[in-house]
């Protein structure tokens, strides 16, 4: 078989490697298919929360750095600030890369004193990557919710006449947030 004579051609550390590799590479699988399939995918309480310590009951200050409770007009966008990097998805790339680039440095002949630290720092590197890629992926992220006060000053067409002194309500067509949208003031 290709998979037995593979593995017994392999030294120990590479052994060792593809052992940490393997079902992490697994893992990281089913959980881009489970993405993909929109299972498992909740920000607001999912496994990346609970591996960071996070529950949906905390205050929002229990998150520290690592997590996803920043304060939007205070984070810096291009630093580090609310970078995630220590969760549960992140932890797998991080055993995935290191693995495998263990695996390839160990069939190289490169000594295992440096195979360690390289696949160490590629195995970070790869951690802060997808840090930084689910990040740009959150920004996408929208509630759909109009926000009334954005419709300050938008010029609009009534539809139904306002009474006035508030004395009814009528029907104002705007473009409110980029959505053609009937207001009732």
């Amino acid at each position: 078989m290709f998979i037995v004579d593979w593995w017994n051609s392999m030294s120990l550390i590479s052994q060792i490697f593809a052992v940490i590799a393997i079902p992490a590479t697994l893992l990281l699988l089913i959980q881009t298919v489970m993405l993909f399939l929109g299972i498992g995918d909740d920000a607001d309480g999912g496994a990346d929360d609970l591996a960071d310590g996070v529950a949906d009951d905390l205050p929002d200050e229990a998150d520290g750095v690592f997590g996803d409770q920043t304060d939007a007009d205070t984070a810096d966008l291009a630093g580090l600030e609310g970078l995630r990097i220590l969760t549960l998805r992140g932890i797998i790339a991080f055993l995935v890369v290191f693995g495998w680039v263990g695996v390839a440095m160990d069939g190289a002949g490169i000594a295992l004193f440096v195979t360690l630290p390289v696949a160490a720092v590629c195995g970070f590197a790869m951690m802060v990557v997808l840090a930084l890629l689910m990040r740009a992926v959150m920004k996408l992220r929208n509630s759909g919710n109009a926000d009334n006060r954005n419709a300050i000053g938008v010029s609009g067409k009534v539809y139904l006449t306002v009474p006035a002194a508030r004395g009814g309500s009528g029907k104002v067509h705007l473009m409110l947030q980029g959505s053609f949208v009937e207001e009732t003031p």
